[in-house]
């Protein structure tokens, strides 16, 4: 009963794939069929790429699993080339969904939050249901609100570094400050422990694709992954006991025998 909504949409699963960098096509299958994911992220260059010896593409296989697609504008780096990208896949792919990327720095991969915002007005005025992939900066993702976007995607630390959230203070101030927002955090995330660890602080969701394409078991990664996910917000919902610096005894003292003296 507790699903996740996006625009007004809502989805079983709290966990959004992607399909970049698996070893193979029936990989890929079996790790979505396995996660079942809310939505599965693609790239419109991959379009017609990385052909099974059968002949399918990945975009017949993506057609045929029937799971949402949110198509993504990795590697752009101008709020043009952005805005082109996402109106280009919204006519292949046929959605007015898009993951909005516009990295800064070629290295970290930081998105580039100025122009981030320009790009995301331009395309929420154009029908598109945006979901930025920004940074944990609060000022950023307020000013990302303020232009239609319904949820936004912070990173926990750089995509494909699989080190687990990496600024905990900006990230947990960013779920405190904005609790009426949908936040998933995207990139960064290498272990189920991290998914379930910003699940328990309240985020609403994870999407993850290096973690589970590059691992050594994709199938099993994205299990582990999908109940590490579902295991964090059972935990969130279920209000966990607050931490505390001194000892509490689980067992009432009342009708606890003693004795007096060293006399038995």
């Amino acid at each position: 009963m507790d699903k996740l909504t996006l625009y007004g949409q809502e989805f079983s699963s709290r966990l959004l794939l992607g399909t970049a960098s698996y070893p193979s096509l029936q990989t890929l299958r079996d790790a979505v069929n396995i996660a079942s994911p809310a939505m599965l992220t693609v790239a419109l260059r991959r379009q017609g790429i990385m052909k099974a010896s059968d002949g399918q593409g990945v975009w017949s296989l993506l057609s045929e699993i029937g799971i949402p697609l949110l198509p993504n504008t990795a590697g752009c780096q101008s709020v043009q080339e952005a805005v082109t990208t996402a109106q280009m896949a919204r006519e292949i792919f046929n959605t007015d969904w898009i993951k909005l990327e516009l990295i800064g720095d070629d290295d970290t991969l930081q998105p580039d939050v100025f122009q981030l915002v320009e790009a995301a007005d331009i395309l929420i005025r154009d029908g598109f249901k945006v979901l930025p992939y920004c940074s944990e900066d609060l000022i950023a993702c307020r000013r990302l609100l303020d232009v239609g976007c319904k949820a936004l995607m912070p990173w926990a630390s750089p995509i494909g570094s699989a080190l687990g959230v990496v600024h905990e203070y900006a990230l947990r101030i960013l779920r405190e400050r904005l609790p009426e927002t949908i936040l998933i955090v995207d990139a960064g995330l290498g272990l189920p422990s991290h998914a379930a660890q910003v699940m328990e602080w309240g985020f609403d969701g994870v999407l993850l694709n290096s973690a589970v394409a590059y691992s050594g078991n994709p199938v099993q990664m994205a299990n582990a992954f999908a109940m590490a996910v579902r295991a964090g917000r059972l935990a969130f919902v279920s209000s966990p006991v607050a931490p505390r610096r001194q000892a509490r005894a689980s067992t009432t003292t009342i009708g606890q025998p003693f004795w007096h003296g060293d006399e038995y």
